[in-house]
Formats: structure tokens, C-alpha cells, sequence
């Protein structure tokens, strides 16, 4: 007959108990929150920004500032988009098809991923109004009449119009990532493809914003940055409570 060690054997002790600090522990989208920020702070000290926007701009300004593709399609068209997706995340929230993405998602989960999705869409044009960083096609050197101040130069005006940092029109795409996190445990794949598509059209609204002159590259990093944080925060709060184990 065996004998059972009772240092080692979970029948002799009982459910393993898991580490008070474990709930502090960060998880995995949370810690690709940080280590993009030290990527992102990386960048804004890198003086990159002002590089990046001389590529496509010079002493006559930006010559896709008012170009159908940008200035249309990217910027106009992607505010419709946004209200177009808002509005079709509330239905869905009120009602959910059987066809629908969140077709087996719980109220709670719905009801927060949409309130995280707004609270993104109110929250970085409150930032925007209140920065004094103003755009590229406000630098001199653009034909403007400001000069090139960091955005984390704080209370030195450059002469611009500023509040312009971060970018307004990125969260368009990236205030939607809270879709990713609704759906990554029950539906994995769709939420990868949601991932995708939104980073794709992110940085896509970015890129179109640098070539009017309108944002330097960081300004819509930064806006995807903290959406995606806000919504990585928002996982736990969209989750059932799980009824406490007795003792």
C-alpha cells in the first residue's frame, strides 16, 4: 500500500491557496501596457516626431492637408464610421441577434464594453482641449506661426493655436478596442480579428493626419495607448463576480 506524503499530497492539505498579492498582479495585456509606454516614451524623447512630419511637409505646408483621401475619406469618413459603430455597440447592448459578434456575451459584459468605448470617445478630446501643443501646419517652418515645443514641455506656450495632443481622430478606431476584450475569452479568433482591424485602421487615421500636418506620429500612439489602457483596466469590471469558495 503506498504512503502518502503529506507534503506533497493535495488530498492531505487540501485546495492549493493561491498568494494574497496575486490579485495585483498584472495581466497580460496590462503589462504590454508598460512596456509600450517605455516604448512610447522612447519616442517622444527621441525627437522623431518633428522628423517624421518634415517627411511629408515643408516651407509650403502639407499638400495632402485637403486631399479627398485624407481629409475626406480618413477624416471625414472615419467620424461616420465611429458613429456608425457607437451606435450599432448600443443596439447590440439593448439587443443582441443571433448573428451578432456578442451573441453570448453577458449583459454586464456588453454594458461596460460599451461604456469604456464612450467614456474613450469623451476622454481624449477632454484631453485634446485642455493641451497647449499645437499642430504640425502650426510650425514655421509649415508656414504657420508657431514653434516646436514638446507636448511634455508643460506650460510653455510655442505660439500656436495648440490643443492638438493627443490625437481625437485616432480614437475613432482605437476607443472600439474594448470589443477585444468582450470578446477574447468566448470568442478568441473574432477578437483577434476585431484587434487587427482596429489597429490597422488606427494607424491608418494617424498616417493620414501626419501627411495633412494635422498630428506628429506620438499623438496617435498615445491615444492608442490609453485606450488600450483604459479598456485592459475595464476586463475585470466586465466579468461575472465569482461567488466566494466557502471556507
Amino acid at each position: 500500500m503506498p504512503v502518502l506524503d503529506p507534503l506533497h499530497s493535495s488530498s492531505a492539505t487540501g485546495p492549493r491557496r493561491t498568494s494574497p498579492l496575486s490579485r495585483y498582479r498584472l495581466s497580460g495585456p496590462l503589462q504590454a501596457s508598460v512596456i509600450a509606454l517605455a516604448l512610447l516614451l522612447l519616442w517622444d524623447f527621441s525627437g522623431l516626431d518633428l522628423w517624421a512630419v518634415r517627411l511629408v511637409g515643408g516651407e509650403q505646408g502639407f499638400a495632402w492637408r485637403e486631399r479627398w483621401l485624407t481629409a475626406g475619406l480618413m477624416h471625414q469618413g472615419g467620424r461616420w464610421l465611429a458613429l456608425g459603430l457607437i451606435l450599432w455597440m448600443l443596439l447590440h447592448a439593448l439587443h443582441v441577434p443571433r448573428w451578432s459578434p456578442w451573441a453570448g456575451l453577458s449583459r454586464r459584459e456588453r454594458w461596460v464594453g460599451c461604456g469604456v468605448m464612450a467614456l474613450s470617445l469623451a476622454l481624449i478630446p477632454l484631453l485634446k482641449r485642455a493641451s497647449q501643443t499645437s499642430c504640425p501646419w502650426d510650425l514655421a517652418e509649415f508656414g504657420g506661426n508657431a514653434r516646436y515645443v514638446s507636448h511634455w514641455a508643460w506650460g510653455v506656450l510655442d505660439g500656436g493655436s495648440g490643443h492638438c495632443f493627443p490625437s481625437g481622430h485616432a480614437s475613432s478606431a482605437f476607443a472600439f478596442l474594448a470589443g477585444y476584450f468582450m470578446l477574447r475569452r468566448s470568442r478568441p479568433r473574432q477578437a483577434r480579428l476585431w484587434l487587427g482591424a482596429l489597429l490597422l485602421l488606427g494607424t491608418g487615421y494617424g498616417l493620414a493626419q501626419m501627411a495633412r500636418g494635422a498630428h506628429y506620429p506620438s499623438h496617435t500612439m498615445w491615444t492608442a495607448w490609453i485606450c488600450w489602457t483604459l479598456a485592459a483596466l475595464s476586463e475585470r469590471w466586465m466579468r461575472e463576480p465569482t461567488p466566494a469558495q466557502p471556507a
